[in-house]
C-alpha cells in the first residue's frame, strides 16, 4: 500500500527530486536546542545489555542490529531495531530539524537509518534506507550514491503545517517530499531492519542537532 501511495505521489509531482545548484546552509533562521547523552534514548533488541548494539566514543554514536535479534519489547511485531529515539523535543506544529552526520558501513543493506516518525495512517512521514549502496528515500528514490564507507551530512526539515519535508545531503537540497499526517512527530537515527536485509546492519552519528524556527 505505501509503495502504490508514493507511486501516486510521485505521478502527481508530490515528491520532489531537487538538481541542487550549490550548497546552502539549510540552518539559517533556526535555533540550535540543548541536547545532552539523555536526550538519547537507545532502542535495542529487548534481551540484550545496551553494550552490546551500541557505543559512544570520542563523539561518535555506533549503532548495531542482527537481522535474527529479537525487537525492542517483548510484545513488539516489529522488525530488529538499534536506533537513538531523540526525547524531549516530540513536537505537532512548528519547523524543526534534524541535523547529523552518518556513515554506513560497506556491507549494510535492506535498513532504515533515520526517520521522522510520526504520520497518520502510517507510522512515519519519512524514512532513509540504504539499499546496496544507495541511500533512497523510503524504497522507491535514490538520494545519495555510494553512501558506503563515507561521512554525510544530513538535514531534515519539517514544516508541519506546510506539510512538507526537505532533505538536504552535504547542504544541497535533495527533496522535497509532502508530509504525512500525524498528531505527533519525533526523530530517530541508527539501523532499523526492513525488506532484504543484510545480517548484520550498522550506521554511525555524529553532531546530533535537533533546531526549530524562531516562534
Amino acid at each position: 500500500m505505501m509503495s502504490l501511495l508514493l507511486s501516486i505521489s510521485l505521478f502527481l509531482g508530490l515528491v520532489h527530486r531537487i538538481a541542487s545548484s550549490g550548497p546552502v546552509d539549510p540552518t539559517k533562521g533556526f535555533v540550535s536546542l540543548p541536547l545532552n547523552q539523555s536526550n538519547f534514548d537507545v532502542q535495542r533488541p529487548y534481551d540484550v545489555p545496551e553494550d552490546e548494539r551500541y557505543s559512544f566514543e570520542h563523539g561518535v554514536h555506533k549503532l548495531w542490529v542482527y537481522s535474527s535479534d529479537k525487537p525492542h519489547t517483548p510484545t513488539s511485531r516489529t522488525h530488529p531495531r538499534t536506533e537513538i529515539r531523540i526525547r524531549g523535543y516530540d513536537y505537532s506544529s512548528g519547523v524543526w530539524q534534524f541535523e547529523g552526520y552518518g556513515y554506513v558501513p560497506c556491507g549494510t543493506t535492506g535498513v532504515c537509518i533515520m526517520q521522522l516518525f510520526g504520520a497518520s495512517p502510517h507510522a512515519t512521514t519519512l524514512m532513509l534506507r540504504v539499499y546496496n549502496g544507495s541511500l533512497y528515500y523510503y524504497r522507491n528514490l535514490v538520494l545519495l550514491e555510494s553512501v558506503y564507507e563515507r561521512w554525510f551530512k544530513l538535514n531534515v526539515i519539517h514544516d508541519v503545517n506546510a506539510s512538507t519535508v526537505k532533505i538536504y545531503i552535504d547542504e544541497q537540497l535533495k527533496m522535497v517530499a509532502p508530509g504525512r499526517g500525524g498528531a505527533s512527530h519525533y526523530f530517530k537515527c541508527g539501523v532499523y531492519e526492513q525488506d532484504n536485509a543484510s545480517y548484520y546492519m550498522e550506521s554511525r552519528w555524529k553532531g546530533i542537532k535537533v533546531l526549530k524556527i524562531r516562534d
